[in-house]
């Protein structure tokens, strides 16, 4: 029979191991797989997340379609991390996001207009999303219209 001294140790040193294996497999390059977004919604702020990252495999997973076939030819053409670098540049700008609420067509298919909002400005664009076997992917964007900033990011409020 275990004592308490002896069963406190006992988990003390699982815990450790199991820390140390977790440690030594992110090392090894091991990342948990994300889930598939289960909401238009969670595309767009996956879409953002891969490129602030500059994670390319995952910024193209958020697409499907004759996107996913365009954005996979740019990655092709330039080197991957002259890509992860662009997503990376491109979004730094980005001082945050409106994502309005999805308007569904069907079950299948929704848009919705995503703001980006910079430091000087504020561009919107409607997404076009389609819920496959991945979950939700953007299938289409359109051009982005900038938006006037009545007060710009960052402005002291008085």
């Amino acid at each position: 029979m275990m004592t308490r001294h002896r069963t406190t140790q006992f988990v003390t040193i699982l815990v450790l191991v199991a820390a140390l294996g977790i440690g030594l497999a992110r090392k090894a390059g091991w990342r948990p797989t994300a889930k598939a977004p289960s909401e238009p919604q969670d595309a767009v702020y996956t879409m953002l997340a891969a490129a602030r990252n500059g994670d390319v495999p995952a910024y193209l997973a958020c697409y499907t379609g004759q996107m996913h076939a365009t954005l996979r030819q740019a990655v092709k053409e330039s080197t991957e991390p002259g890509f992860a670098k662009y997503l990376r540049d491109s979004h730094a700008a980005i001082k945050g996001v409106a994502v309005s609420d999805p308007q569904r067509i069907g079950e299948r298919e929704a848009t919705l207009r995503v703001e980006y909002i910079y430091q000087d400005r504020n561009e919107a664009q409607i997404v076009s999303l389609e819920k496959g076997p991945a979950g939700w992917q953007i299938a289409r964007t359109d051009s982005a219209d900038r938006v006037p900033a009545l007060i710009p990011y960052g402005t002291p409020v008085k």
